[in-house]
């Protein structure tokens, strides 16, 4: 079921459109203590914004993938929206002429005056995306709720720090490890080990999320610190098929180098007229903070941590005998 808003044939029967009639909203995000690259900006629902940071000179992204399958964003929450005033212009255009259950709906509000002459605001539900493929836990009884400055309860689907964080956590793009592979991946031989290494500086990533409408303002940050490489040949005829190995903090970023390491793949058998699929995959520590610095103390509860994966196909040959 898609939320009955304004355009939606469920309000006012004319199919569903664009919502015209929210406040604009305040550009909120806040600065903190960084000095990395904007890498990106955007917003979430309706006065969230969205701001990530890196450092390091790896430009392929991807969308974080988390570490545990059962990690879930959230689907939807409430913004601050509307003062009394606000709110009553917003019910009677864009509940007029509304068929049931909308019109009881709008009654009920007028019935309450719109909270005229109280202070507080009028914060509306916020959905992440506009797929409505997962429950929402609002009912359309309480699309909007009357928050006052004492509120003796939150509500549970309230926008909080925490949410925040996760909200920054799902829009976090994380680089793709610039894996170099010696020898080349075309050139890859049998029983020879595979050395791993990086090319060019790597390091952390940090997204905030903040709101400042009306005056509620609160922001909160997560940060991904890169930790571990895992490598996986692509096949079991690899001795060992698996290596990880630990990230070094060095001056330029995070790095690594498998030349001396103890672990290094290497693959007993030609990959014949095809490839195998080798990949390597960082872990990283994801934390956050209920501020827009990324320095600032971690909050709980904790985070996932986070994956980005690269994948190359590699062409393994028998080392060829020469006949003098």
């Amino acid at each position: 079921m898609s939320p009955a808003y304004a355009g939606d044939g469920q309000v006012d029967g004319k199919g569903g459109g664009t919502r015209t009639d929210q406040p604009p909203a305040d550009s909120g995000t806040g600065s903190g203590s960084d000095s990395g690259a904007d890498s990106g900006a955007g917003t979430i629902g309706a006065h969230i914004r969205i701001n990530q940071k890196t450092t390091g000179s790896s430009t392929s992204t991807a969308t974080t993938t988390s570490s545990n399958a059962n990690w879930k964003p959230p689907v939807c929450w409430y913004e601050p929206m509307y003062s009394p005033d606000e709110y009553e212009d917003f019910i009677k255009s864009s509940y007029k002429g509304a068929q049931e259950p909308a019109a009881s709906y709008a009654k009920k509000r007028a019935d309450e005056d719109y909270h005229k002459g109280d202070k507080g605001l009028w914060w509306q539900v916020q959905f992440r995306n506009d797929n409505y493929t997962d429950a929402c836990p609002v009912t359309p009884a309480n699309w909007e709720i009357w928050i006052p400055p004492a509120q003796p309860k939150a509500d549970p689907n309230q926008l909080t720090p925490e949410i925040l964080s996760e909200l920054a956590y799902n829009s976090t793009k994380l680089p793709k490890p610039p894996v170099v592979l010696s020898p080349s991946p075309d050139r890859l031989k049998v029983n020879l080990g595979t050395r791993v290494k990086f090319e060019g500086n790597f390091d952390r990533v940090w997204t905030t999320a903040s709101i400042n409408y009306k005056g509620v303002a609160m922001a909160a940050t997560t940060v991904a610190t890169p930790v571990a490489l895992r490598v996986d040949a692509g096949t079991s005829d690899a001795d060992p098929q698996t290596c990880t190995y630990d990230l070094v903090k060095g001056n330029d970023g995070y790095t690594v180098d498998s030349k001396d390491a103890a672990c290094n793949v290497t693959y007993q058998r030609s990959s014949g007229t095809g490839t195998y699929p080798f990949k390597a995959s960082i872990t990283w520590k994801v934390t956050w903070t209920d501020s827009a610095d990324p320095d600032g103390p971690a909050r709980q509860p904790g985070l996932p941590d986070g994956l980005s994966t690269y994948e190359q196909n590699v062409t393994v040959k028998e080392i060829q005998a020469v006949n003098r």
